[in-house]
Order: structure tokens, then C-alpha cells, then sequence
């Protein structure tokens, strides 16, 4: 095995060419990402402000009752859900965490046995992390940052990949719920 000499030459190329230009490369990207956070963020709180969340928990009712049905509809856990959905959606990944871990937190208000997840845990835990997206905020936010002709041409790919990627992993969870080895196991731990 031979190694390359070590010279300050190369290492003061690496230093400056690499270090320098890719931590400014990583400030230009970061103040890039607070622009378009800060937009989306007010755009949600005014949403929520003005009843339209409210609004939309109401129009996804009849899916979410269907999606949920051990969750009450009127319970603070659906509304928490709705909410992080809707920010998922918009691409507000940032957002969206605090209004999940709310939702889970309610969730667990209705567990009967702490520690296990529910299977609107389970379900919630899929959407969440393979929600539909009709505004990906953070990914035209970087690709603006990187300098692309038009940031915006990923939506429709983005939707349609995100729509099935749902469809996907909530058929699954759903079938995965209803196999006799995983209400087997719950039978056992909630025997005394």
C-alpha cells in the first residue's frame, strides 16, 4: 500500500476550495430554508387562525373516521392529526413535527396498554411519514438555493409519487392490523 505524500500545498487547496466554499454554499442554503419556512409557517397560522383548519378537519371527517375508527372524531387526537397532515402537505416538515408529536401524545390518551402503539398510532405513523405532498417547500427551497431554471417542476412528479406512496403504505398497515399473530400478541401482553 503507498500513500501520497502529504504536502501543504494540497492541503491548503482542500482547505480552500473545499471547507470555505462549501460552509458559504451551506449559509446561503440554511438562509434560504428560513425564507421560505417563515412564508409557509405565517401561511399556516393564518389558516389556523381563521378557521380554515377547522374547515378542513370538518371535509376530511368522513375519511379520517374511516382511517381512525377507534379514535373519536371530536377528540383533541384528530384535530392534532388533521393538523399535521395538512402541514405535510404543504411541505412543512418543520412545522409538522411538534402538531405529530401532539398527535401522539393524544393518541396515547386513548391506549389502553402504555408502551404498545395502537393501530391508529400505526396508521397515523404511516401517513405521516409518507404523506402526500402538493407543495414539497423544502425541496423547491433547495433546489432554488442550487440554482435550478425552475425549482418548481418537481411538484407534479412529487404528487403523484407521494399519493401512491400513501396509498401504499396505508393498505398495508391496514392488512398488517388484521394478521392473527399481531392481535395474538396483544391478546397475550393484556393478560394479566
Amino acid at each position: 500500500m503507498v500513500f501520497d505524500p502529504i504536502k501543504f500545498v494540497k492541503l491548503n487547496a482542500v482547505t480552500n476550495d473545499g471547507i470555505i466554499k462549501y460552509a458559504k454554499i451551506a449559509v446561503e442554503l440554511a438562509l434560504g430554508l428560513i425564507g421560505i419556512m417563515a412564508l409557509w409557517l405565517g401561511i399556516m397560522k393564518i389558516a389556523e387562525q381563521s378557521g380554515l383548519i377547522a374547515k378542513l378537519a370538518g371535509l376530511l371527517k368522513p375519511v379520517t373516521t374511516r382511517l381512525f375508527p377507534d379514535v373519536p372524531a371530536d377528540h383533541p387526537a384528530m384535530g392534532a392529526m388533521i393538523m399535521n397532515i395538512s402541514a405535510n402537505m404543504l411541505g412543512l416538515a418543520n412545522a409538522a413535527t411538534p402538531l405529530g408529536l401532539k398527535a401522539m401524545e393524544e393518541l396515547n390518551k386513548l391506549n389502553k396498554k402504555l408502551g404498545t402503539a395502537t393501530d391508529a398510532m400505526c396508521t397515523f405513523l404511516v401517513i405521516n411519514t409518507s404523506n402526500v405532498q402538493l407543495i414539497p417547500a423544502t425541496v423547491i427551497a433547495i433546489r432554488a438555493s442550487a440554482g435550478a431554471s425552475n425549482p418548481t417542476d418537481i411538484i407534479g412528479p412529487v404528487i403523484v409519487v407521494t399519493t401512491v406512496n400513501t396509498i401504499v403504505g396505508i393498505i398495508t398497515v391496514k392488512l398488517l392490523a388484521k394478521l392473527r399473530i399481531f392481535r395474538k400478541q396483544l391478546e397475550v401482553e393484556a393478560k394479566p
